[in-house]
């Protein structure tokens, strides 16, 4: 509004406009399609200004968001390597576990086996020293009954004594002489046998 306002309150104004305002109507009319030199030097003038707008938007625009892009790239490549390195350490980790328990099934397997290695030995052991104490038990019986057989023939041999002690007092009371008293004892001992002394 300003401008007409200084256009109606200016007639030297008003006339180079509306001369312009001709000008630019005789030149539109007398060109093809509308395009002459004037026309192309505008088209490279605007060519021009967006290639400078798009340079100057791609430094201030372009160039920030790119940064930013490969910063996020490099972050996912990252973040991928350190997965597959976890991923790794996860699978060694993974594989000495089961190494250390193999080596525990081992080590039970083995603490197994010499416990029953260890209980064979020991029932070996006891068996042998079962029999060795059976061995002495036996050796301390005959040992005990050897001792009851003499003794029981030292009692044989008292009771034979007695017996011919009580044979001799017979003898001398139907007054024997001593030949007859001899051999009475010899046939007392005939009749009783040698084998009872020996035993």
């Amino acid at each position: 509004m300003d401008i007409l306002s200084k256009l109606a309150g200016n007639p030297v104004l008003l006339d180079v406009a509306n001369e312009a305002v001709d000008a630019a109507s005789k030149v539109g009319e007398n060109r093809i399609f509308g395009l002459d030199a004037q026309l192309f030097f505008d088209a490279g003038i605007l060519a021009i200004n967006i290639f400078l707008l798009f340079v100057i938007l791609s430094y201030l625009l372009f160039d920030p968001v790119r940064d930013v892009l490969k910063k996020r790239q490099e972050k996912i490549t990252s973040d991928r390597m350190a997965a597959e390195k976890d991923k790794e350490d996860a699978l060694k980790l993974k594989a000495e576990y089961e190494e250390h328990l193999e080596s525990v099934d081992k080590e039970v397997e083995a603490i197994l086996s010499e416990a029953r290695k260890k209980a064979l030995k020991n029932e070996d052991r006891i068996i042998d020293e079962a029999k060795e104490e059976a061995a002495r038990i036996i050796e301390r019986a005959k040992k005990e009954a050897e001792l009851e057989k003499n003794k029981a023939a030292d009692e044989i041999k008292q009771e034979i004594i007695n017996v011919a002690t009580i044979m001799a007092g017979r003898l001398v009371a139907a007054s024997l002489s001593e030949e007859e008293q001899s051999k009475l004892i010899e046939e007392t001992l005939k009749e009783i046998g040698e084998d009872t002394w020996q035993k």
